[in-house]
């Protein structure tokens, strides 16, 4: 099974894969992070050093299986978020999520991150789209989708109702398709050359 690139550079950011020895520093964001995740991340609400290690283990193991590539969002090689592809939304298509650090937001990093994961995504050779799902009351997630030029596609009441407290219960889903992408990244070439 063909995997991502390890590490993915773009402007401020580095993306790399997750190891275990991140456990100090992903352990220390989350912490830090917490009044901004539990709104959104159903795990936040449960998180502490053991979650964490266990995430950074499965981790491991699904980027062995192919069913999730997970990245340390890092700037100046300190870890200040996650994102990752996730192969959870049937054949051909990946999933991708992102948090930040409260302090690294404002500053169009998820987007960066995002943007990214969207360029090696598609650069796999079975991937013909690309999605973000986030609940409607997520507005920055959105921000993000909307920047990158994603299209909303659908919005669907969550079976389970909401998972977060700051959570309404309906998920919008932005997609992007292969063309979508290579014709979004010709016409930014085009107004570099301009």
């Amino acid at each position: 099974m063909e995997e991502p690139a390890e590490v993915l550079s773009s402007g401020q950011v580095e993306l790399r894969r997750w190891r275990m020895s991140d456990l100090d520093a992903l352990d220390r964001a989350i912490y830090e992070s917490l009044d901004h995740l539990v709104p959104w991340m159903p795990w936040a609400a449960d998180s502490g050093r053991q979650q964490t290690s266990d995430f950074l283990a499965r981790n491991q193991e699904e980027w062995k299986t192919g069913q999730t590539f997970g990245y340390a969002i890092t700037s100046d090689a300190a870890v200040i978020g996650s994102c990752g592809l996730m192969r959870r939304i049937g054949a051909g298509g990946l999933e991708i999520g992102y948090w930040l650090h409260p302090h690294w937001t404002g500053r169009g990093l998820a987007t960066t991150a995002a943007a990214a994961l969207v360029r090696q995504g598609f650069q796999l050779a079975d991937v013909d789209r690309i999605e973000i799902h986030h609940d409607i009351a997520n507005s920055a997630s959105g921000a993000v989708a909307r920047r990158l030029g994603f299209t909303e596609v659908e919005r669907i009441q969550a079976p389970e109702g909401p998972q977060a407290p700051g959570e309404v219960g309906t998920d919008a889903i932005w997609r992007m398709t292969a063309d979508q992408w290579k014709a979004r990244a010709a016409e930014v070439a085009r107004q570099g050359d301009g």
